[in-house]
């Protein structure tokens, strides 16, 4: 029998939907997308990157190093946990040892602070990796969310605004 979050298992109990796509080809795909994202991301940086860095101006080489940062600690965190729900996938974890891990692994968003126009005048390619990274963050966050075994209605609802809030009581001073 199929309810609104998946199907039941074998004692009768909800077996939610983001448990069973991480048993899937879905999550493969996911897992690959990924780690492929980690690898032409380290490429860029360690490559090409470093070119496009050193033409920039002053404000723009200082964004630079600082979105490439974000954009390496958003990578760790994103591996770190395909990397651990694979190891569950195949056994080498349980999913005690794996909620244990999950807490180790922050998935919170890491907005930018960079206003819009500094922000364009970085390297596409850069850009293109930030924009990328965050979309698959983003993927990652919802089966995350899925994983805790609540129905997506009981789960908090996040403010799409939130981060450009967040970026206005930066601007202004204001705290939370």
């Amino acid at each position: 029998m199929t309810d609104a979050i998946g199907e039941r298992n074998s004692d009768g109990g909800a077996v939610s939907f983001g448990a069973r796509l991480v048993g899937s080809a879905g999550f493969i795909s996911l897992f690959r997308e990924g780690m492929a994202l980690v690898e032409e991301t380290a490429a860029y940086l360690d490559g090409d990157g470093r070119g496009e860095s050193r033409r920039l101006g002053r404000p723009e080489s200082i964004a630079y190093a600082t979105e490439s940062m974000r954009l390496t600690t958003r990578l760790m965190q994103i591996a770190s946990w395909l990397l651990v729900q694979r190891a569950v996938n195949e056994g080498e974890m349980s999913s005690d040892q794996a909620r244990d891990e999950k807490q180790k692994v922050r998935l919170t968003p890491i907005v930018s602070t960079l206003a819009p126009d500094v922000f364009e005048r970085l390297p596409e390619r850069l850009r293109d990796l930030v924009e990328r990274t965050g979309r698959l963050q983003e993927r990652v966050q919802v089966l995350d969310v899925q994983l805790d075994g609540k129905p997506l209605a009981e789960q908090p609802s996040r403010n799409p605004l939130e981060g450009q809030m967040e970026m206005l009581r930066r601007a202004f001073g204001g705290g939370r």
